[in-house]
């Protein structure tokens, strides 16, 4: 991880102070459980003030924050411009989009502050998340949650969004990179490293089934999330409906299979992502199906023979990725996740390669129920 000071010791008031005047600000206290930015909710004295969230943004990970800023206005915008006229799509329901929040004294939307790249974003209120989906109605909330902001983004032309992970979601890539880091491991892999080594070299010739769809033109580039795991998607406190999906740093040029895997591998592990309970980690097929009605419910105008076609390959291929590159990073001393100990990251690979092996034990099952929802 970068080496910028701890958030603790930063003056987070003059950095807020930027956005909002000083004297009308209450408190500032941490955000979130984020692996890579630092996330604060700046709360005002006025009971009539605005809350906003303050992120400093991890320059490490998003080398362009420039470029991540160009595309998080450019979709708020264009949603924004949507939800004003009350698109029919929502059917009354209410739906937000965080707003990027302008510098006081200028037209600016960022602080660049001692290196660090600071952004003011709105804050949605009466709203709470979701770290693990508990109900078959949550997990049609959450289906439904990515399926809205899909469908509202759907005429959003790809190109007019910056890369900003160049190899994001590409997993060959994240193959090549764990080769490099494997090869420059200086001790011997433990059971457990070599237990998660022999899962990777064993899958290592099908991990890009998806790049080669897209290759030949079967699967097309849209404007994706790039994140939308359960814990950044919004639900209003009292009804519990899906109201926005968060965290938009992600949001780049890709193909809508990366977010809708993405979902399923989170909405679909009843122990969640940092269970300790290795073994018994599972893929829920009734949570599948449920977040897969709800998100087409909202998505399946744009959809094609295609894309429904490779939902299988998505829904194993996510959680393979996000455990090899859990385990790229335990070997690589945890640069990139943060880690509580040393060998967390290890432990994260573990349960996504366990859940990667049941969705491939249910896959029957899974494309059987992909048919009947076409």
């Amino acid at each position: 991880m970068s080496a910028a000071p701890e958030p603790a010791a930063l003056n987070l008031s003059s950095i807020a102070d930027r956005f909002v005047a000083g004297a009308s600000i209450r408190r500032i206290t941490p955000l979130g459980n984020g692996n890579v930015n630092d996330t604060f909710l700046v709360e005002p004295h006025d009971s009539g003030g605005e809350a906003f969230v303050m992120q400093r943004v991890n320059t490490e990970v998003f080398r362009s924050p420039e470029r991540v800023m160009h595309n998080l206005l450019r979709v708020s915008r264009h949603v924004g411009d949507k939800l004003s006229s009350s698109p029919e799509a929502l059917q009354g329901r209410r739906w937000e989009m965080p707003r990027v929040i302008r510098l006081r004294h200028s037209n600016g939307h960022w602080v660049e502050d001692q290196g660090d790249f600071w952004r003011g974003i709105s804050y949605i209120g009466a709203a709470v998340t979701l770290d693990v989906v508990e109900s078959n109605e949550q997990a049609r909330e959450v289906g439904y949650g990515l399926g809205m902001f899909h469908h509202l983004i759907s005429d959003l032309p790809a190109d007019e969004l910056e890369d900003t992970l160049e190899g994001f979601h590409i997993t060959p890539q994240y193959l090549q990179r764990h080769a490099e880091v494997l090869k420059q491991h200086a001790r011997a892999l433990d059971r457990q490293e070599q237990d998660c080594q022999n899962f990777i070299a064993a899958r290592s010739g099908s991990v890009s089934v998806l790049e080669d769809a897209k290759a030949r033109g079967e699967l097309q580039l849209r404007p994706i999330h790039g994140d939308p795991k359960v814990n950044n998607l919004m639900m209003d406190a009292d009804s519990g409906n899906a109201i926005a999906l968060v965290d938009l740093d992600t949001v780049k040029p890709g193909l809508i299979h990366y977010d809708i895997g993405d979902c399923l591998r989170s909405g679909c592990n009843p122990l969640g992502e940092e269970t300790t309970d290795v073994d018994q980690v599972s893929f829920n097929l009734e949570r599948c199906a449920a977040i897969l009605e709800g998100y087409l419910s909202a998505a399946r105008g744009f959809m094609v023979d295609a894309d429904f076609h490779y939902l299988f390959d998505a829904i194993r291929l996510i959680p393979f990725e996000l455990g090899l590159r859990f385990f790229s990073d335990h070997l690589d001393g945890n640069r990139y996740f943060k880690a509580r100990h040393q060998r967390h990251n290890l432990q994260r690979a573990r349960v996504q390669f366990q859940l990667c092996a049941s969705v491939e034990a249910q896959e029957r099952e899974i494309r059987e129920l992909i048919e009947q929802l076409r």
